[in-house]
């Protein structure tokens, strides 16, 4: 048994260990992507393929609960120097997008293995329909890359040379996927060794014993942060933008129920799995790490100083419908996870706001558009495809402090890239690239600034790919009288003649001297605007985070001339304002979107999507929405489900009779 003390020096031997893997890997890596951006991950497993520590300096920050078990699985016969990999999203749960390639390394020790090394690297590309593999547009999973199941990449130290002649010949750029495959090898190799030395001073049995023990207090940790919260029923959903071309919102529903000292994340009545690729891949895994992103950020507020491994995932249960949009089945194309996990992460922070709203912040942007490029450089003669930046949005306003502006709390991990070296390695001219003016909700704590950024292009058929595009229609959330945050956009040719707006839309082709704009959405505001100090207001204006305008109609603060505060006239614009009464502000967009989809109508057609096997799901569902038009609630969903079947006599009559009887 160990005592406190000793596993505290355990637990900071783990974490130097994987921040010396995250450095190894950032030093080493060859794309801007991984080197500037750091969408990667190391971490350190114990036997069983579970993760037990990962750095908190570098990388991203989704993967603290994840198991490597399932795929480690569907290896056989580790040896000394093997490293297995794979980017198959349906194979193991451990990748989920193709363009995610993990890596793992069994660590020896007296002949058996005591450990694993491992991590991932987002590929620049890994080859499909469009340069980077990922667009909401794309309708399965094979259109979105080359896949490679579990296998071994390095055989004893050796690379497997036809492993790589298989990928160089598939991807666009397969320099910069070899060299950041290899500099994640390198990494795996040091956080091994420094396996190796928490053994010599640990002895192999304690080293085992003390990892168990660090899984253990990482669960009493978070089971003593829920005996905290209030026992109760938690209900909450949100909206991605767009399901698929055809234009419907992705909804996702969670009911959070709270017991003592456990949890369980019921996402029943979130959309079937979709015609586009927004949907996430857990395979059904009732603590997948890539479900439980948004509770390990609550986690971590209530408690800086919690453990993060796998043991964090243990007082939870989710509960992942098969065939929804949560938990699909293949070949649903899921290339665009990422955007429904940030719509996620957000309904997440909406159920804990209803059990502990003195603790939590508003709606973030929940946007983390990541811009991908292929163009011809003429400097070079080179056909060149590189991640440009991230355009994030601003954290929602928080109980002590406005939100972070532009730089949203559930995608802070992804780092910009210095405009100066993007232009050195890309033929691109920034235009702008900074905080958009009255993007953050308004508030007593104002919520978090947007980015926008805008760039020119100088090749012909320029492709563009700005994934993870959404909050174009649906706004991130106000909170206790805070108001919902500015809406996101992207638009061609800005202000000139020939200008397009181009909406959620997450791919376009410039042509040379084109301008390309885009602005993420900003945070929400938390408590009522009206009661945020005039001071603030005033400066928030002189630094241009806010208009006068703004000022004057969100915050009721009238300025002079001089921009200083005129208190006689702000005193009447107060006295004269309307607050907002309820727990959460949507917008307007969103508050008449439920006016005709009300709650009642969403469990309707949940239950009727339920009785229909999985490929007719979606399908379903299109047409009934298509059926909606002048109808709403529950009633309208079954006229338009009536007027469906009638259309349509092939669908599967006794589930829906047995369904409709129940």
């Amino acid at each position: 048994m160990y005592d406190r003390m000793t596993l505290q020096v355990l637990a900071n031997h783990a974490r130097a260990a994987a921040e010396n893997m995250a450095h190894t890997l950032h030093r080493t890596a060859h794309s801007a992507f991984v080197k500037e951006t750091q969408d990667f991950t190391v971490m350190l497993m114990d036997r069983a393929g579970d993760t037990f520590a990962v750095p908190m300096e570098l990388g991203a920050t989704w993967y603290p609960g994840l198991t490597y078990g399932r795929a480690i699985g569907m290896v056989e016969d580790y040896r000394p120097g093997d490293v297995a990999f794979t980017n198959d999203p349906y194979s193991g749960h451990v990748a989920t997008h193709a363009p995610d390639t993990h890596l793992w390394k069994p660590v020896f020790s007296g002949g058996e293995i005591v450990a694993w090394t491992g991590g991932h690297i987002h590929n620049t590309d890994m080859g499909g329909a469009v340069p980077a593999s990922l667009s909401r547009s794309l309708t399965e999973v094979h259109q979105e890359g080359l896949r490679f199941p579990p296998m071994k990449l390095v055989r004893e130290g050796e690379f497997d040379r036809q492993i790589l002649r298989i990928m160089e010949t598939n991807v666009r750029k397969p320099a910069l996927n070899i060299g950041d495959i290899r500099a994640l090898v390198g990494a795996l190799n040091t956080g091994e060794r420094k396996v190796h030395a928490m053994l010599e001073r640990f002895g192999k049995q304690g080293f085992l014993t003390g990892v168990a023990a660090l899984k253990d207090q990482a669960e009493a940790q978070a089971r003593e942060i829920l005996r905290g919260i209030p026992d109760g029923d938690y209900v909450f959903a949100d909206y991605a933008d767009e399901d698929s071309d055809i234009g419907n919102p992705c909804r996702l529903k969670l009911t959070l129920s709270i017991r003592d000292d456990s949890a369980v994340l019921d996402f029943t009545g979130s959309d079937p799995q979709l015609a586009s690729s927004l949907n996430v891949p857990s395979g059904g895994d009732p603590r997948h790490t890539i479900l439980l992103v948004g509770v390990y950020y609550v986690l971590y507020t209530l408690n800086p100083r919690i453990l993060l491994n796998t043991g964090l995932t243990r007082p939870f249960t989710c509960i992942a419908p098969e065939g929804t949009v949560l938990n699909p089945v293949a070949p649903a194309a899921v290339g665009m996870r990422s955007l429904t996990c940030a719509r996620l992460r957000s309904v997440i922070f909406g159920a804990f706001s209803q059990a502990i709203p003195e603790r939590m912040p508003a709606a973030p942007a929940g946007n983390n558009c990541i811009v991908n490029v292929m163009t011809h450089d003429e400097r070079s003669r080179k056909m060149v495809i590189a991640a440009v930046n991230p355009v994030v949005g601003g954290g929602g306003g928080m109980p002590h402090r406005d939100g972070t502006n532009g730089s949203g709390a559930d995608a802070a991990y992804l780092k910009n890239t210095p405009i100066e070296i993007t232009e050195t390695e890309v033929p691109v001219e920034f235009v702008k690239y900074g905080l958009a003016r009255d993007t953050g909700g308004a508030g007593r704590w104002r919520g978090g600034l947007a980015t926008e950024m805008s760039f020119r292009v100088f090749a012909p058929d320029t492709r563009i790919t700005a994934r993870n595009r959404d909050r174009s229609v649906f706004r991130p959330w106000g909170v206790l009288g805070g108001r919902a945050a500015g809406l996101s956009d992207m638009v061609v040719n800005p202000g000139a003649e020939d200008e397009r707006r181009l909406g959620n839309t997450d791919t376009a082709v410039l042509q040379p001297g084109d301008v390309l704009e885009i602005r993420s959405a900003g945070g929400g505001g938390r408590g009522d605007p009206m009661t945020r100090e005039p001071w603030r207001v005033a400066r928030d204006v002189a630094r241009g985070h806010v208009s006068a305008r703004a000022a004057r109609e969100e915050y009721g603060v009238a300025l002079n001339d001089d921009g200083e505060v005129d208190e006689a006239a702000t005193a009447m614009l107060r006295d004269q304002a309307r607050t907002h009464d309820g727990h959460f502000h949507f917008g307007p967009e969103r508050e008449a979107y439920e006016a005709q989809w009300t709650p009642a109508a969403y469990d309707r057609l949940t239950r009727i999507l339920s009785g229909l096997p999985i490929h007719w799901r979606f399908f379903a569902k299109t047409e009934i929405f298509r059926r909606m038009r002048g109808r709403s609630g529950a009633e309208g969903v079954e006229a338009a489900f009536t007027e469906t079947c009638a259309r349509f006599p092939e669908l599967p009559r006794p589930l829906l009779v047995a369904e409709a009887a129940e």
